[in-house]
């Protein structure tokens, strides 16, 4: 059984627990064996990743990881992840979205809420070698949205055991106005800092029309509303939003699936979660407190998102394994 998510001194309150990824990380190798990971997309695009070993192998599930919006294979949440699955026997790959992390230099468009053809193809590109235990799909934030879109779309012929979210956007909408509202503008203010300049950077925008549109957007919609719905051919932020909702797919997830959310994520409204009428494959989690991909608390230095994850692993493998809280 996995404790009650319970916060830690001194990160009290959604704000904290959002911004202890940054500003108490430590950077740690990590262990077992690592190679590169490529997937080279129909349209010419090339993914990257890193597919870690451990090294103390179990007959268990490789855990494939999608990081959120600005983030890559080296966000905070994503290292402690993969260390948390490789010590528990777990393969581990940590993939970055299309033209994030090192995947810029490999890609001329940026990813998406459209993007979940791309989870798809890296799927199809693991050795079977590597699934012959099956594998478990988790998106953080932005990942986990574009994990849920996904998800319905998964042949059969892809071993997949399972899927969890944690802070996902289910209602891209909400989560943009969200954004907009005065008590997150540095938030957004850093986002779409970075948002612009990880757009700058590619091909696509070499253009002086699309360049201005980047450089003169405002706000988060105003982005997805100038930028992104145009360039995947939708009429405007809101047309994009309704594309690309979560919330709508559920339903439609065949495969065992945990939803993670906290009722103070500063950044994700809580509503569009308690509106769900999930089927009895999917498990909705909402916790009091945790933050946005937070979850810092009194069980231990390991996020707690990763213990109830790896708890509900253990419930649709029927692995037996002595209860690990990790010492802070």
């Amino acid at each position: 059984m996995t404790p009650a998510f319970r916060p830690r001194f001194p990160w009290w309150g959604g704000d904290l627990q959002t911004l202890r990824n940054k500003l108490a990380y430590r950077h740690r190798p990590l262990p077992g064996g690592a190679s590169d990971f490529r997937v080279a997309l129909p349209d010419g695009d090339t993914l990257t990743g890193t597919l870690h070993r451990s090294p103390d192998p179990e007959p268990v599930p490789l855990i494939v990881l999608l990081h959120g919006l600005t983030g890559s294979e080296y966000s905070m949440y994503m290292m402690e992840s993969t260390r948390y699955h490789l010590s528990r026997g777990h393969g581990v790959l940590r993939m970055n979205l299309r033209a994030a992390g090192s995947s810029a230099a490999l890609c001329a468009t940026p990813y998406s809420g459209k993007s979940w053809p791309d989870v798809l193809a890296m799927l199809d590109a693991i050795d079977s070698a590597l699934t012959e235990n099956g594998v478990f799909l988790i998106g953080y934030s932005m990942g986990g949205n574009i994990l849920l879109n996904a998800l319905p779309h998964v042949p059969s012929s892809v071993p997949c055991v399972g899927a969890a979210t944690v802070s996902a956007p289910i209602d891209p909408a909400g989560a943009s106005k969200r954004l907009m509202e005065r008590r997150n503008r540095i938030y957004e203010k850093s986002l779409l800092g970075d948002m612009k300049d990880s757009h700058l950077a590619l091909p696509f925008a070499k253009y002086e029309a699309m360049r201005d549109a980047i450089q003169n957007v405002r706000s988060i919609w105003e982005f997805d509303d100038n930028v992104t719905a145009p360039r995947l051919g939708l009429g405007g932020a809101q047309a994009y939003y309704d594309a690309t909702a979560g919330k709508d797919h559920v339903g439609a997830v065949r495969v065992p699936l945990l939803m993670i959310h906290s009722e103070d994520d500063p950044w994700i409204p809580i509503a569009p979660y308690r509106a769900l009428s999930p089927p009895a494959n999917v498990a909705v989690e909402i916790t009091k407190s945790g933050g946005h991909v937070g979850y810092h608390g009194k069980h231990g230095a390991q996020p707690w998102h990763d213990l109830r994850i790896a708890a509900f692993i253990d419930g649709i493998t029927g692995r037996t394994a002595a209860s690990e809280l990790p010492s802070s």
